[in-house]
């Protein structure tokens, strides 16, 4: 069973920034891909940004340039730095983890954190 906690949401201006933590705690064999995704009120859940464990990312059209997703192997954790905040920012934010059980054979396995919201004001 694999953990994953969040933390750094809150209310910040438009314009500001905030960085985000996801650390992954449990029994697991590696983290391949790790994620962010964000769900606004009333809309579907949608990606944020990804990045493989190789440090390859991709990113939604919408906070290219303006967010940043980066992880630390040894730590189990990946972040986001969010900069340039806009109101349309606002969502819950959760992490996800793409995990290997046991061996590289005891894959995927996917988890979720229990969400941050990231509150933008106007």
């Amino acid at each position: 069973q694999v953990q994953l906690v969040e933390s750094g949401g809150g209310l910040v201006q438009a314009g500001g920034s905030l960085r985000l933590s996801c650390a992954a705690s449990g029994s697991f064999f590696s983290i391949n891909a790790m994620g962010w995704y964000r769900q606004a009120p009333g809309q579907q859940r949608e990606l944020v940004a990804h990045i493989t464990s190789g440090g390859s990312t991709n990113y939604a059209d919408s906070v290219k340039g303006r967010f940043t997703i980066s992880r630390d192997n040894a730590k189990n954790t990946v972040y986001l730095q969010m900069n340039s905040l806009k109101f349309e920012d606002t969502a819950v934010y959760y992490c996800n983890a793409d995990v290997c059980g046991s061996s590289w054979y005891d894959c995927p396995y996917d988890y979720w954190g229990q969400g941050t919201q990231v509150s933008v004001s106007s």
